[in-house]
């Protein structure tokens, strides 16, 4: 069954976001509601973007309670697709050596995203931009739904890397980047694509120029984790400190965190340097958390009023 896909009027200013919502289930028997694209649009909406997010919840509890979550934060529900046939997703998450491992369940509500009612919601948006990952491509019903939309729409593409083991290779990489505007990924995912596509350059900075310039992208960012992040692009190299955090709860959705805040910076204008320091200083937030989302609107309120008022 598909989702309703008609909004009331005309939205220049909102990204799409496009991907997988699913849960994730800690070692602790915590559940919590995530997925990275899921988690941007989430962070997105608590600063007042108004994103629209694509994907497709399978007709069971754990769908009805993503629509009911949605539903809670505000967040627009007109782009999700209800599937009868395909479970909403679900992934086993353990942490080893402080880093989150993940067990991706296949054959998701998520994989089967159609295109036809993703195409109607063209008619009535004008995205500002179209984020998107690289599970939402693992599988050929997705995958075409995301090739249609970007194909349709003149919108510039935030991709995501995030490589999660099994479900990516070489044609899989290559395909996601072309194309894309702006890119993210971590320091692994940087170094299995200069892997991949047989880039040869020795330093950090000068594997990402490389992978930048191959794939035609504008802007390349890599985060470091503990270390912080930095981004090329064709003239410059500008790096973030990383910002500490007295208390880690856990890592998931720190990335996520991060590329919420460097899509808001780039739709709105922000110097490079400021989008970086405040994606990194987000992604800490994040960390002191459990889970990849806040439910409290009054921290992104004062971190909306904090940028609009310092340089």
């Amino acid at each position: 069954m598909e989702g309703v896909c008609v909004r009331e009027a005309t939205n220049i200013t909102s990204p799409m976001i496009v991907g997988e919502v699913l849960f994730d289930q800690f070692e602790d028997g915590s559940v919590v509601l995530g997925g990275a694209p899921f988690n941007v649009a989430w962070h997105l909406q608590g600063f007042g973007m108004s994103p629209l997010f694509v994907s497709r919840v399978g007709s069971d509890v754990n769908g009805r309670a993503v629509l009911s979550a949605m539903a809670r934060w505000g967040l627009d529900t007109s782009g999700i697709q209800v599937d009868d046939d395909h479970s909403t997703g679900t992934v086993r998450v353990t942490v080893v050596s402080g880093q989150p491992r993940f067990e991706i369940t296949p054959d998701q509500a998520y994989d089967y995203i159609e295109s036809s009612p993703c195409l109607g919601l063209l008619r009535n948006t004008a995205p500002s931009a179209i984020y998107h990952g690289t599970l939402v491509v693992r599988g050929p019903v997705s995958r075409t739904t995301l090739e249609s939309l970007k194909a349709q729409s003149p919108s510039p593409t935030f991709v995501d890397l995030n490589l999660r083991s099994p479900w990516w290779d070489k044609a899989l990489v290559s395909q996601t980047l072309t194309g894309a505007r702006w890119v993210k990924l971590n320091e692994d995912e940087l170094r299995i694509v200069q892997e991949q596509v047989g880039v040869r350059a020795n330093s950090l900075y000068e594997i990402a120029a490389a992978v930048r310039s191959k794939f035609g992208s504008e802007l390349l960012i890599v985060t470091l984790g503990a270390d912080g992040a930095f981004a090329v692009t064709a003239e410059h190299v500008v790096e973030a400190q990383p910002t500490r955090v007295k208390n880690v709860v856990d890592t998931v959705g720190a990335g996520d965190g991060f590329s919420s805040v460097a899509l808001f910076g780039l739709l709105n204008d922000w110097p490079l340097d400021q989008t970086l320091r405040r994606a990194t200083d987000f992604a800490a937030l994040i960390c002191a958390n459990r889970g990849a989302t806040l439910s409290d609107r009054s921290v992104y309120t004062a971190l909306r009023e904090e940028w609009s008022h310092s340089p």
